[in-house]
């Protein structure tokens, strides 16, 4: 008996439900490292506040001065082109390897910033650095999302993808009932943003909210690793997590800008 193969778009929307259905599926099987319960009498009471506002000044700061500086380090024109070529061949040929363009695209530019991301991390540990590493690490996650838009033919400049972008950050951070509530409002963004131009899309939102709210889920993560992070040479281990929060990040937005990406060519 032969089986008739499904088309293109629909293996892809298959694909990423599996994703989707895994992310949900850990979404209560994620524990506290160990590292973390042993500094936990070490860490001073006001670091956590102190963190919040360090974050919140970095997106603020990235969003507001940075994103040109940030766009210089990875061409933005060239992306744009790689995405119009990518869509100028599904246009030709709607086939899985033409699809598959976009997301290899993605992939590759999330790779790199995965090592840098932990180079920078490791280095600065080792000299002790942790919360003046915040900006730098704001920005690197802000640079890896950004890319990850390019590769979809999405923006990133307008207040409503902004805000949009600080909830792909932040829902990946969160566990339990949390995540998979957050993970159904992106769900619900993402399809009633579809036939929006850029300007209206997820216009309405509180930017100045959506970014104390993701600042504190980052804050709530990175708390003992930051504090590990600001003692020499010791630091390293604490900068190695900058890796695998970047990671944990990028996984999550990558999957939800192939959504969007989906939802858009299939209406």
């Amino acid at each position: 008996m032969r089986f008739r193969r499904k088309p293109a778009r629909e293996a892809e929307w298959a694909a990423l439900k599996k994703q989707e259905d895994r992310f949900l599926l850990n979404a209560g099987k994620e524990r506290q490292p160990v590292l973390n319960r042993q500094l936990e009498r070490f860490v001073p009471d006001r670091l956590s506040s102190t963190l919040d506002l360090a974050f919140c000044k970095a997106f603020e700061l990235v969003f507001e001065k940075g994103t040109g500086v940030i766009e210089k380090t990875y061409h933005k024109e060239n992306r744009e082109m790689a995405y119009k070529v990518n869509a100028y061949a599904v246009g030709l040929k709607e086939s899985r390897k033409n699809l598959k363009a976009f997301s290899k695209n993605a992939k590759n530019s999330k790779a790199v910033n995965l090592l840098a991301s932990g180079a920078s991390g490791m280095g600065l540990g080792v000299l002790g650095i942790g919360l003046p590493d915040i900006p730098l690490f704001t920005g690197m996650i802000l640079k890896a999302i950004y890319e990850l838009a390019l590769s979809y033919g999405f923006t990133y400049d307008t207040a409503g993808e902004q805000c949009f972008i600080l909830r792909l950050i932040r829902t990946p951070l969160l566990s339990g009932e949390e995540r998979i509530m957050a993970d159904e409002g992106l769900n619900r963004m993402i399809t009633g943003s579809v036939s929006l131009s850029p300007d209206q899309a997820f216009a309405g939102l509180d930017k100045k909210e959506e970014i104390r709210l993701t600042a504190e889920a980052l804050s709530h993560e990175l708390l003992y690793m930051k504090f590990l992070q600001g003692i020499p040479v010791a630091g390293v281990i604490g900068g190695m997590y900058d890796a695998v929060y970047m990671k944990k990040i990028t996984d999550y937005a990558e999957m939800k800008y192939k959504r969007r990406f989906l939802e858009r060519i299939c209406r």
